[in-house]
């Protein structure tokens, strides 16, 4: 069960809209460049609702873990540098993000980031780990890059000064399989899978795919 579930349903609230999540043995479409597509496990994690499909989720094959893990409060997943790539999302109808800003169909990389320690991004999370989403057409290098060239790519997503950014949560799911939750609590969809660290290591984690920050 991952983290932060309600145990009791009997009074909470229930989600407006149901999702499903199944796996997909089929690797990303020819659409994706090549190099990400070497980058990017073969099977995919697929979330459907009311509207259909909604998004596809490629989970990198060896995540590189960084030599000096981050030591500063709020981080949940240390050993993983900022601007890390760690999954490619192929967006199926148009959605939002964790700041509710819009989301277009198509592919696009998500690379791990922190949020700032300002007036501006508290209670977004009480942790401080998400991901950055960015077009492939900015961004087809699985390289790890800058924390600000991940920025300056995601904001090519929203197409405003912001960047479009995904909550990322830690899980006790250490099952094999991935799977789909919803909190009632946030009102939010959770999706938790295992993500392969290079090492032969894994890091479950969980990464908010439906809902939005209580202030979005």
């Amino acid at each position: 069960m991952a983290l932060l579930l309600v145990p009791s349903v009997a009074s909470a609230p229930r989600p407006a809209d149901t999702y499903t999540l199944d796996k997909v043995a089929a690797p990303p479409s020819a659409d994706l460049p090549q190099t990400l597509r070497d980058a990017v496990s073969s099977d995919a994690m697929r979330v459907t609702g009311p509207g259909g499909v909604l998004c596809e989720i490629w989970l990198r094959k060896s995540v590189p873990v960084s030599a000096s893990p981050s030591t500063e409060l709020g981080v949940t997943f240390p050993q993983i540098a900022e601007g890390t790539l760690l999954a490619v999302m192929h967006v199926a109808i148009p959605t939002t993000d964790f700041r509710e800003q819009k989301v277009q169909p198509g592919f696009y990389t998500l690379r791990y980031a922190l949020h700032p320690v300002d007036g501006n991004h508290s209670g977004i999370a009480p942790q401080r780990d998400f991901l950055l989403m960015a077009p492939v057409s900015a961004d087809f290098d699985p390289a790890t890059i800058s924390r600000e060239e991940a920025l300056a790519r995601s904001a090519k997503t929203t197409g405003t000064k912001h960047p479009s950014v995904w909550s990322l949560w830690p899980s006790d799911d250490t099952g094999a399989a991935a799977s789909l939750h919803f909190q009632s609590d946030l009102q939010i969809w959770m999706l938790t899978f295992r993500l392969p660290l290079a090492g032969g290591k894994m890091a479950p984690m969980g990464l908010v795919v439906v809902g939005h920050a209580p202030e979005a």
